[in-house]
């Protein structure tokens, strides 16, 4: 237990034991949503989803031995989205050599990380830029939160409006976010973690939630999709394919890249604006990404929702090897997940949220041509549903602004290069 703590340096983080395995739970109930989300998306596009469900998650336990951070890794949604409905279903690709675009842009990734290239990235990007995309991934789970809770629907005239407040479901979330509300304000520990397993029980006697038939089951095969991106790399031979591929790694590299920032700036790991071990957290990224191309899963992510394992006190990387080892698990008990819905997990989005709002402070509103980008970045995150678009709106206006104010100088080169790339990118995003 000594060499555990010494490790992964408890006294250094003021964490113990039982705090990282209280908050590796918490991260993985909160996003444990994901291993069924990502076989019904990836299931449209014809791919079986058992082997989907079995490939989901398998880069955690490497973040958390090797680079030593919280943060969870495992299919980004929205880029499994454009994988399923844009690629195949629009582009008419088939599924197999869309996972080898996949893989090309996992390979280019593991590429650019070794080289460190990323982390130069990263570390250039200006600190108000970073804290605001901290502050607008807050936003945005908070928005998908209030979704998933039933708070806010989708409406024609209004874009978004007030849900049905008084269906079953929508009152369980209700219940939910007042409890963790009160249980949060009352400094109660793991209050997060808490207020899911109340929310879980009084919709179960309520009858809102079904228990499940049985507990164990066995994990499905990977056999339908393992390997299929290896086979049918010879496939991207075509601008069009060429153009996913670098669809595919421009998302998943600013979704991650934006979600790690804003989950170090959070959890207060930043040091003079740069995040410390980022070359070895982000290669777990790029490993995962390339493992989960081959085992067959859409590009993996850091998840956002591992602020809710930092928000119970998660600091070391414990909290991911927890996380990790419960996805393995949960392959035997996938049933017993049946009982976390998304009104479950919904008050825990909505708190953690608010949470990393606090952020909004740590932006410097009086210089317009700064407070105008981060507000972009902000703001897009929520209302675009993509990290990654938001962050293109605030990286595209940000040396606008300063070239405006006679302050190009003080512009890394490396943000006009950004820039230029995001302006394509939102072009082919668009078309």
């Amino acid at each position: 237990m000594n060499s555990v703590a010494k490790y992964f340096r408890f006294d250094e983080l003021w964490t113990n034991f039982r705090t990282e395995i209280i908050a590796g739970l918490t991260t993985f109930v909160s996003m444990a949503y994901i291993l069924f989300v990502n076989p019904t998306v990836l299931g449209a596009a014809g791919m079986d989803k058992g082997a989907v469900f079995t490939a989901t998650g398998v880069a955690t336990i490497f973040m958390g031995l090797v680079a030593r951070y919280p943060i969870a890794i495992a299919p980004g949604l929205g880029v499994n989205a454009f994988f399923a409905y844009s690629v195949v279903i629009g582009m008419k690709v088939p599924w197999q050599t869309a996972m080898a675009g996949v893989l090309v842009a996992a390979i280019i990734f593991l590429l650019l990380t070794f080289f460190k290239i990323r982390e130069t990235i990263i570390n250039m990007i200006p600190q108000d830029l970073k804290v605001a995309i901290a502050a607008g991934i807050g936003l945005f789970i908070a928005f998908i939160g209030l979704a998933n809770a039933g708070l806010i629907v989708a409406n024609d005239s209004t874009m978004v409006s007030l849900g049905h407040l008084t269906s079953g479901t929508s009152l369980l979330s209700i219940f939910g976010i007042i409890v963790t509300f009160i249980l949060i304000a009352t400094r109660v520990p793991a209050a997060i973690f808490i207020g899911m397993v109340i929310t879980a029980i009084v919709g179960i006697i309520s009858g809102l939630i079904d228990l499940p038939s049985h507990l164990i089951s066995s994990a499905p095969s990977l056999a339908p999709t393992f390997g299929e991106s290896i086979n049918h790399i010879t496939d991207i031979n075509t601008f069009q394919l060429f153009t996913v591929v670098l669809t595919f790694l421009i998302v998943t590299f600013f979704d991650t890249a934006g979600t790690m920032i804003g989950l170090a700036t959070q959890a207060g790991f930043m040091k003079d604006g740069k995040m410390p071990r980022a070359g070895k957290a982000l290669m777990a990224d790029a490993i995962g990404m390339t493992a989960g191309a081959v085992l067959g899963t859409s590009p993996t992510s850091a998840y956002v929702e591992s602020s809710a394992g930092m928000a119970v006190g998660g600091r070391s990387g414990l909290t991911s090897v927890t996380t990790g080892i419960l996805f393995v698990f949960a392959l035997l008990f996938s049933p017993l997940l049946s009982v976390v819905t998304s009104q479950v997990t919904a008050p825990a989005l909505i708190v953690v949220g608010v949470l990393m709002a606090e952020n909004l402070r740590n932006i410097n509103w009086d210089d317009f041509a700064i407070a105008a980008p981060a507000f972009l970045i902000v703001i897009g995150m929520p209302l675009t549903y993509s990290i990654s678009d938001g962050i293109a709106l605030g990286f595209i206006l940000y040396p606008i602004m300063m070239i405006a104010t006679k302050r190009a100088g003080k512009v890394h080169p490396l943000m006009y290069a950004l820039a230029a790339i995001f302006l394509i990118f939102l072009f082919i995003v668009a078309h």
